[in-house]
């Protein structure tokens, strides 16, 4: 397994409960754009065919050199073309995770206020840290907002990539301004858009704009 890796810009997060074809369509569009990664969401509610739709993604993915993580669900990754796991909490038994997998993978987090998951990744050695939730979303209702504070505090603790993630558009992306991160996680900022290319375009424009200031 070829371990891609992950140090910032845009991470693209997808619903696989999306009709495929359209899924597919779009998620080629945003590849042409240099993503970081692409993370399917453990939302199948209406998917008809797990393995296929896993097995197309990884594919489209790899042709353009992005790696391709599943969410919560890492024994998938013994039996599919995935490169990695996002936890949405700490597994109770990474050590084994590890140890059944074998291989080599990428690994990340969600965070939220609590920095204690931020030391968990540090010291397990996973390849970046995620926060949820930024701003109000529907995507990420679950997610209690972030403290900035609890950011800044996070960059103080870890030089991992940090990604900000929930409810992030690019009219709102200026209020960032100050924080010390990597990269921003989106679904349906991009996915849900009319042109996910150019929205995509726009992310990155405006994260190289708040990096250089």
């Amino acid at each position: 397994m070829k371990k891609y890796k992950i140090t910032g810009g845009v991470y693209l997060v997808i619903d696989p409960s999306m009709p495929l074809q359209e899924l597919l369509q779009k998620l080629k569009e945003v590849l042409r754009e240099k993503i970081s990664a692409v993370q399917i969401w453990d939302n199948w509610t209406n998917a008809l065919n797990k393995e296929k739709i896993i097995i197309d993604i990884c594919e489209l993915c790899h042709r353009y050199e992005v790696g391709v993580l599943i969410n919560n669900s890492w024994d998938l990754l013994s039996i599919m073309p995935l490169d990695g796991v996002h936890f949405d909490t700490i597994p109770k038994n990474y050590n084994q995770i590890k140890q059944t997998l074998k291989e080599s993978f990428i690994a990340g987090i969600t965070c939220n206020n609590d920095l204690s998951i931020i030391k968990w990744a540090n010291e397990n050695e996973l390849d970046y840290v995620s926060f949820c939730s930024i701003f109000s979303s529907v995507t990420s209702n679950s997610c209690d907002l972030v403290s900035f504070e609890t950011i800044r505090q996070a960059r103080e603790i870890t030089t991992l990539p940090i990604f900000l993630a929930g409810g992030i558009r690019p009219d709102n992306m200026y209020q960032l301004q100050g924080l010390d991160f990597d990269g921003v996680a989106v679904i349906s900022g991009i996915m849900n858009a009319g042109q996910p290319a150019q929205t995509t375009q726009e992310y990155l424009q405006l994260m190289k704009k708040i990096n250089e200031n």
